[in-house]
């Protein structure tokens, strides 16, 4: 806790070896305040019970707040793994001092949770998922004990609330969440907060917990002994299959000031950030801050070079001798041999990739109730399938499976696949910033999308929200038919370092011609002969996805006959190709963009998304006539066929798409 308030306030003085002056304070404090001493409190007792709690498993605490990274920092600085990824931060007075004088700004670092330093294996940013991600990583796990921090206000969120009722849908995996109870979120109180004691544990036990209440207002030993029993008691708990948790009540600010003047600060939101935000220009905030520090006795936690010494030297070395918390570090991925599946039924030919992954080991699917829906019912009974009505939770499982070096998959619908953005777009920050071997790919198979579906159940945001990242991890799959779907799916599973969304109807029937599929899947396209015309086309077709497949293979004879145009179609496997190349790594080139498309033929794109996305990826660099037919959302409910000519993705609309491209195309020769 000094550490951390050391790192907000500081610049200088870091031991408070003199009175505190003004230029010792930083001019404009960042950060947070009011989560730190129940997560120092939590780290520090997680750290002294790995090997006394359970024996043959190792504890991994998870953080939950990002705004705990303050905290995290600061125990990083103490035990010395900070040192070990920023040297210039060593633990001594020069490298704290640096650190203050750095903080927020920390080499790379910054100021949140950070995923190369103990409790930083869940993504931020998305409050809420820790829980969630903590079942996911101790799923299967038989070496660890995840123990999720979370915050009583994160215990409001949707993904959180669900989480506790979800657990029952899992195999027993050892999670002891710790419940930092300070009373308040960032602007007001908290429901947990305001629950009596006797009010939590009915909540935890009417959701299938156990649950142990701690208080803690003065640090004394007996708290500390009472904690400690707590957290051993539910570990040994969780290794026998029960699901226990721990609740820990301390005041919001707890060692922090009182009050500002007549504002309270403890106990009250006042606390969340930096409270002291005036004390290099206002004596009197400086004056409370200089007191503060000295509470905690500085002088009995660091010798005059500002390392460890006394008790706090003795918990570090005892915290060493006993295994650390791993961070996410992949284990090894089994590969599975891709073999031809044919075959036009999307379930069998896809269940049957799903299955000989599973049979290779180290493999979940997760799906929110619609495995049956998806025409994959017959995997619903199978041990490594998971089905709960949550698809933030879900996406929590997986990341938190993958963090522990496993593949797996989410399958859902397209239309509901938006509730997951925040959640993987918080992933790809977290893994830009994840050192070491790559780890599994994070899968997303999004089935019964709104060309096919009722009216409130048409929505194709997140591959637009993904490709708008410009993220070049991001792959989005679009087969044309139920074979290419199985055999991108697999490749998909078995990759690493990337987020597929692969993008299969259910109901695809058409079948394309597979002497093209070995390209499709090297290269993200291929021209397919059937359609084509020999020679320079005068129009090319890009067909993204089955759907648009289907319509085009319709379509291709009657604009052939009515405009009389060579006309050349190219089956689009991954749509980023279509992206610069200086941005998405499979982008194509001046040169394969001519080969591909030929040298000046209007382009009529068909994908299943949003056109927005496919011209977010052109950037109007093709310098050609281009018509892009996609998803818009349509007027009303209506049935699937007029939809289809409502958007033009029939062989109608696509023949007057043809029509304006091809006067256009004209016109500018």
């Amino acid at each position: 806790m000094y550490v951390s308030v050391v790192l907000l306030h500081l610049d200088k003085n870091v031991l408070l070896a003199e009175p505190l002056r003004a230029h010792h304070i930083k001019r404009r404090p960042a950060g947070h305040w009011g989560t730190v001493p129940g997560t120092a409190w939590a780290l520090a007792h997680t750290a002294l019970a790995t090997g006394e709690a359970a024996p043959d498993r190792t504890l991994v605490p998870v953080l939950g707040a990002g705004h705990a990274g303050v905290v995290q920092l600061a125990f990083a600085w103490l035990s010395g793994e900070l040192a070990s990824v920023r040297p210039q931060y060593s633990r001594d007075a020069a490298g704290l001092a640096r650190l203050a004088h750095d903080f927020p700004e920390v080499d790379g670092l910054g100021s949140e949770v950070h995923p190369l330093l103990t409790a930083g294996t869940a993504p931020g940013g998305c409050l809420g998922g820790a829980l969630a991600f903590g079942h996911g990583l101790a799923l299967d796990a038989p070496d660890r004990v995840v123990l999720p921090i979370i915050g009583d206000g994160e215990c409001e969120t949707p993904t959180t609330a669900a989480s506790w009722l979800a657990a029952r849908a899992l195999p027993a995996s050892a999670v002891v969440p710790i419940v930092h109870v300070n009373g308040f979120r960032m602007g007001d109180r908290s429901l947990l907060g305001a629950m009596t004691d006797g009010e939590v544990a009915g909540y935890a036990a009417g959701l299938g917990w156990q649950s142990r209440v701690v208080h803690v207002s003065a640090a004394s030993r007996e708290e500390h002994e009472s904690f400690r029993q707590a957290l051993l008691e539910s570990v040994g708990q969780a290794v026998d299959g029960v699901r226990a948790a721990v609740f820990l009540r301390c005041v919001k600010g707890w060692s922090g000031p009182e009050r500002i003047g007549e504002r309270p600060v403890l106990g009250t939101p006042g606390a969340h950030k930096t409270p002291l935000g005036l004390a290099h220009e206002d004596g009197r905030q400086r004056e409370l801050l200089g007191k503060w520090l000295a509470s905690y006795r500085p002088a009995e936690l660091f010798d005059t070079d500002g390392r460890p010494t006394g008790e706090l030297a003795g918990a570090l070395e005892t915290a060493g001798r006993r295994p650390a918390a791993p961070l996410s570090q992949p284990t090894a991925i089994q590969p599975v041999s891709r073999r031809a599946r044919g075959g036009d039924d999307f379930g069998h030919a896809v269940s049957q990739v799903l299955r000989n992954h599973a049979v290779a080991g180290g493999f979940r699917l997760f799906s929110p109730d619609e495995l049956a829906s998806n025409r994959l019912g017959a995997l619903q009974d199978e041990p490594w399938v998971s089905e709960v009505l949550a698809e933030e939770v879900l996406l929590g499982w997986l990341c938190g499976w993958l963090a522990g070096g496993r593949r797996g998959v989410l399958v859902s619908y397209e239309a509901f696949a938006p509730l997951l953005t925040s959640g993987v777009v918080g992933h790809l920050k977290h893994r830009r910033l994840t050192a070491g071997a790559p780890a599994p790919s994070l899968n997303l198979l999004l089935t019964s999308y709104g060309w096919h579906n009722v009216y409130t159940h048409g929505d194709p945001s997140l591959a637009t929200a993904l490709l708008a990242t410009c993220d070049p991890v991001v792959r989005v799959l679009t087969p044309a038919d139920p074979a290419r779907a199985a055999l991108v799916l697999d490749e998909a599973l078995g990759s690493t370092g990337r987020v597929n969304v692969v993008v299969a109807g259910k109901h695809a029937t058409t079948r394309q011609p597979d002497e093209t599929i070995e390209q499709e899947l090297a290269r993200g396209l291929a021209v397919w002969p059937h359609l084509s015309d020999q020679g320079e086309p005068e129009l090319t077709i890009l067909v993204a996805g089955d759907l648009p497949a289907e319509a085009t293979t319709a379509a291709v004879p009657v604009i052939r006959a009515q405009l009389g145009c060579r006309i050349r179609v190219v089956g689009v496997l991954d749509l980023t190709v279509l992206g610069d190349p200086q941005i998405w790594p499979r982008g194509l080139s001046a040169a394969e963009t001519a080969t591909y498309l030929g040298e000046n033929a209007a382009v009529l794109v068909a994908t299943l998304g949003h056109p927005a996305a496919v011209w977010g990826l052109l950037a109007g660099r093709l310098g050609r006539p281009v018509e892009v037919i996609g998803w818009r959302e349509p007027p009303g409910p209506m049935p699937q066929a007029a939809l289809a000519g409502e958007l033009g993705l029939d062989p109608a609309g696509l023949l007057q798409a043809a029509c304006k491209l091809t006067a256009s195309r004209k016109v500018a020769c």
